[in-house]
C-alpha cells in the first residue's frame, strides 16, 4: 500500500514555522498556501526577520532624543552629530554561519552590514567586531578565530573600509556557537538621508548588483535554530561575498541617492528579495508585483523559492523617483552592475509573484511582516541564582598578588589583540586618528569640519550571566565610559542581543531581564536605542544536553568629540604625571575576572550599578579632556585597576608608582582586582588644576601616585603588601597570548 505523501502541514517544520503558525497562517488567507508562500511566511516569521520572541520586548527601550534623525525600523539607525553631518550605525550577527564556514560567515556578515549603512546614504568609514570564542587552547577554537579573523580582514580591507576596533572574549560557553557580532559606521549629510520605501503607487522596482545563486539558502530559518553536529550539512545556507562588487555598488547607490533620483533603498540580506522588498512594501502601506522570470540569475534551473530566498550577496532594491526611472537605469548601467526592473508597487496591499505567466504567491504584505508574538514567561535558574548568592569570604587571598597580574594581562580575553588588528587594514580612508589598541573606543576625524566621531562595542557576558538585568545595564555604562575616556559624549547605542533558545524559561527570563536593564541604563545615561539585532537559538546539543552560550547583549555606542584634538587615549606620556582614579575603589571580587581565572569560580553578586555616579564619572571625564587638564584616560574594567594601570604603563612603555589606601577590612584581592562600575583612571600633569577641577564636579577620586621608571609598582599600606614588576615583563605576558593562538 502507497503511504500518502505528508501534507504542507506536516512539514511545516522544514519551512521553519511550527504546525500552530501553519494553522494560524491558513486562518488568516482562507486558504491553504502552496510551499513557496509557506516558505516565505517561514522565512518572514523566523526569529531572525519577524523577531517573533523578542519584539514585544522593544518597546521598553528609549528610541527617541534630539539627536536621533532615524530610529529603529530602517536598516540603520542615524544620529545628529552637527554641521550638517549625520552617522548611520548598526550592529548584527552573522553567528550561525559563522559557526559553520568562518571565512565566508564572518566576511559576509561585514558586507551585509555595510549594506544597511550605505542603504541609509551614508559613506561607511568604520567597522568594529566584537567577537566570542571557546576554549582558546582548542584546535576548533583556533580554527574558527583564524578564520573569522582571516574573513574579515579580507572583506573590510578589500572594500576599503577600516576596522577600527572591537572586543574579544572566550569562554567555554561559546566552544560551539561562536558569535560574530559586526558593528559599521558611516558618515552622511543630513539631506542625502535615504529611507527603505516603495514610495508611491506606480513606482517601479529595480534590482542591482550581483546575481542570484543558490547560496545563502534558508539563511534566515538557519539563523533561528539551534546547532547540532548535523549543521556542516548546512553549509549551503552560508552566502559567499565579492568585496569588490560591493565597493562598486556601494559607489552606485551612494551617487544614485546623491542624484535624487532614488525614492527607496533596500539591502538584500536575510530572507533575500522577499524580506527587503516585503519591508518596503510595508512601510508605503502599498502592495507590489513582481516578476521572478526578470531576476537575473548565475545557475541554470533556478525555481521561485530559490530565486526568493536566496541570501547571494551584493544585491539591492532601489525605487526610482518618478519620471526619473531611465536616469536611474543609466546611471547603474555605467557601473556594470546587473540592473533589472522586476516589478512594480499597486495600490492592491499584497506581496505578489508571478513565474512563468502564473502567480506563485500571492499573499498580504501586512500578513507577511507582522510575525506572531510570544510573550513568555521567565524563570531564573536556580543553578544561577546559587552561583551568585554564593559566599565568597572563605575564598583565599593568594599569597602572590604579583603572579595574578602577570596572569590576568595573560588571559586571552584580556591580553592585547594587536595580532588580531594587525592583520586589519585600519588606516584606509585616513579618517583614523585613534587606532586600535590605543584607547577605550575607536576615533575617527570628520574632515572638514573638526570633529570627531568615537565608537566602541562592549559586553561582559560574565556579569550578564549572574545578573542579566545589572549586567545589561553595565555594558551600557561600560560603552559610554569608554566613550568618555577618548573625549567623546555618548550619543546613542545599537545592540546584538545574543541569547540561547527562548522557549527555555531560563533563557527568556535572562532576555527579558537585559532587555530592561539596556532600557533603564539607557535613559539614565541618554542614549536611545537607535536599532540593532537579535540572534536567539545560540546553543547546540552535545549528546541529551542543550549547551547554551553566555547572554550576550552587544552594546554598540556612537559618540561625538566636538573638537578632534582634544582627545585622550589610554597610554601614559611622560614621567612625574599624577595618576588619580575618579569614582571609588572596589570593595568585592564578585563576579570578576580574576575569581574566575584564579580560583575557577563564576559566582558572587555583580558589583552595584549607580548610573547617576556613571554619569558624574563620564561627565568629570569630558570637563578635564576638554579642558586641556589630561590627555590620558583609561576605563576599569575586566581585571579591575592593577589590570589598568599595567595597560596604562604597558601603552606608553613607562612605568608607574602608586599607592592604594583601603580598609584593612577590604580584601586585597579585592582592591586590586574587583571589577566595580563606574570609575575611570586619568594621568596629568597638572595636579592642583585636575584637584580643583574634580572638586568642583562632586566626584569621589583618589590620587594613586605618579609616571615613571621601568617598573609598575603597587603599594597596599594598610595590608602589608608591595607588588612590582618591570614594564617589560607586563609587556610580554599581555602580548603574547593572541599571538600564539593564532599561530
Amino acid at each position: 500500500m502507497t503511504q500518502a505523501a505528508p501534507s504542507l502541514r506536516d512539514r511545516a517544520g522544514t519551512f521553519g514555522l511550527s504546525t500552530e503558525e501553519f494553522d494560524l497562517l491558513v486562518s488568516q488567507i482562507g486558504r491553504e498556501p502552496n510551499a513557496l508562500e509557506a516558505a516565505i511566511v517561514g522565512a518572514m516569521w523566523s526569529e531572525h526577520c519577524g523577531y517573533k520572541n523578542s519584539r514585544p520586548l522593544f518597546r521598553h527601550f528609549p528610541t527617541t532624543g534630539p539627536q536621533v534623525l532615524q530610529g529603529p525600523g530602517e536598516n540603520a539607525g542615524v544620529v545628529d552629530i552637527g554641521d550638517g553631518w549625520g552617522v548611520a550605525f548598526k550592529m548584527e550577527s552573522h553567528n550561525h554561519p559563522s559557526a559553520v564556514e568562518p571565512v565566508q560567515g564572518a566576511a559576509t556578515g561585514v558586507g551585509g552590514i555595510l549594506r544597511d549603512i550605505f542603504a541609509m546614504g551614508a559613506r561607511p568609514f568604520a567597522v568594529l567586531d566584537s567577537l566570542r570564542f571557546g576554549n582558546p587552547d582548542s584546535p576548533r577554537t583556533r580554527f574558527l578565530l583564524n578564520g573569522v579573523v582571516e574573513g574579515i580582514a579580507h572583506y573590510g580591507n578589500a572594500i576599503g573600509v577600516p576596522t577600527v576596533g572591537g572586543e574579544v572574549t572566550f569562554h567555554p560557553s561559546y566552544q560551539e556557537n561562536p558569535l560574530v557580532n559586526v558593528m559599521a559606521l558611516g558618515l552622511l549629510r543630513h539631506e542625502d538621508l535615504a529611507k527603505g520605501t516603495m514610495g508611491e503607487v506606480g513606482n517601479t522596482i529595480v534590482y542591482v548588483g550581483s546575481k542570484t545563486g543558490r547560496d545563502g539558502l534558508g539563511g534566515a530559518v538557519f539563523a533561528s535554530a539551534d546547532l547540532s553536529n548535523a549543521s556542516q550539512a548546512d553549509r549551503p545556507a552560508v552566502q559567499v561575498g565579492d568585496p569588490f562588487m560591493e565597493k562598486l555598488l556601494l559607489e552606485a547607490t551612494l551617487e544614485a541617492i546623491q542624484a535624487g533620483v532614488v525614492a527607496g533603498v533596500q539591502d538584500m540580506g536575510a530572507a533575500g528579495l522577499v524580506s527587503s522588498t516585503c519591508e518596503m512594501a510595508y512601510r508605503a502601506e502599498l502592495g507590489i508585483t513582481m516578476d521572478l522570470d526578470l531576476v537575473p540569475t548565475r545557475e541554470d534551473g533556478m525555481v521561485p523559492m530559490e530565486l526568493c530566498l536566496s541570501e547571494s550577496q551584493e544585491r539591492m532594491i532601489l525605487v526610482p523617483v518618478p519620471g526619473k526611472e531611465q536616469d536611474l537605469l543609466d546611471l547603474l548601467a555605467k557601473w556594470e552592475l546587473d540592473v533589472v526592473t522586476i516589478g512594480q508597487v499597486e495600490a492592491h496591499n499584497n506581496y505578489r509573484l508571478t513565474w512563468k505567466g502564473e502567480v506563485v504567491c500571492d499573499l498580504p504584505v501586512a500578513l507577511l511582516n507582522e510575525a506572531p508574538k510570544y510573550t513568555r514567561e521567565g524563570v531564573e535558574s536556580e543553578e544561577i541564582r546559587a552561583k551568585r548568592e554564593r559566599d565568597l569570604s572563605g575564598v583565599p587571598v593568594p599569597g602572590d598578588l604579583g603572579a595574578v597580574l602577570t596572569d590576568l594581562l595573560g588571559h586571552p580575553t584580556i591580553a592585547s589583540k594587536r595580532a588580531i588588528f594587525e592583520r586589519f587594514d585600519h588606516q584606509v580612508m585616513t579618517n583614523t586618528v585613534v587606532v586600535p589598541g590605543a584607547a577605550d573606543a575607536a576615533v575617527m576625524r570628520v574632515k572638514g569640519s573638526g570633529m570627531g566621531v568615537a565608537a566602541t562595542s562592549d559586553c561582559n557576558p560574565r556579569f550578564v550571566y549572574l545578573d542579566p538585568y545589572t549586567g545589561a545595564a553595565a555594558a551600557v555604562a561600560e560603552a559610554a565610559r569608554n566613550l568618555a575616556c577618548v573625549g567623546a559624549t555618548p550619543l546613542a547605542i545599537t545592540d546584538n542581543l545574543n541569547f540561547g533558545n527562548p522557549h527555555r524559561p531560563e533563557v527568556y527570563y535572562q532576555l527579558e531581564r537585559a532587555v530592561h536593564g539596556i532600557a533603564d541604563a539607557c535613559r539614565a545615561l541618554n542614549t536611545p536605542v537607535t536599532g540593532g539585532n537579535v540572534s536567539l537559538y545560540n546553543q547546540y546539543t552535545e549528546g541529551d544536553e542543550r549547551v547554551a552560550i553566555h547572554p550576550t547583549p552587544t552594546i554598540g555606542m556612537v559618540g561625538v568629540l566636538p573638537d578632534v584634538t582634544k582627545r585622550a587615549t589610554m597610554d601614559l606620556k611622560g614621567k612625574g604625571h599624577t595618576l588619580y582614579l575618579i569614582g571609588e575603589h572596589a570593595d568585592s571580587i564578585g563576579a570578576s575576572q580574576y575569581l574566575e581565572t584564579v580560583h575557577g569560580l563564576e559566582a558572587g553578586h555583580v558589583p552595584p550599578l549607580d548610573l547617576t555616579r556613571e554619569q558624574a564619572v563620564i561627565d568629570a571625564t569630558l570637563h578635564l579632556i576638554r579642558a586641556g587638564l589630561t590627555d590620558t584616560a583609561h576605563d576599569c574594567a575586566e581585571g579591575g585597576l592593577a589590570v589598568a594601570l599595567a595597560e596604562m604603563a604597558i601603552a606608553g612603555n613607562t612605568g608607574l608608582t602608586v599607592t592604594l589606601n583601603a580598609p584593612q577590612e577590604t580584601r586585597p584581592d579585592a582592591l586590586l582586582y574587583g571589577e566595580a562600575h563606574a570609575r575611570i583612571l586619568i594621568a596629568t600633569p597638572d595636579e592642583a588644576g585636575t584637584e580643583a577641577a574634580l572638586q568642583a564636579q562632586g566626584v569621589p577620586f583618589a590620587r594613586l601616585g605618579t609616571s615613571g621608571g621601568d617598573r609598575v609598582t603597587i603599594t597596599l599600606p594598610d595590608h602589608h603588601i608591595h607588588l612590582s614588576a618591570t614594564v617589560t615583563a607586563l609587556a610580554h605576558a599581555f602580548n603574547t597570548p593572541l599571538a600564539e593562538i593564532l599561530g
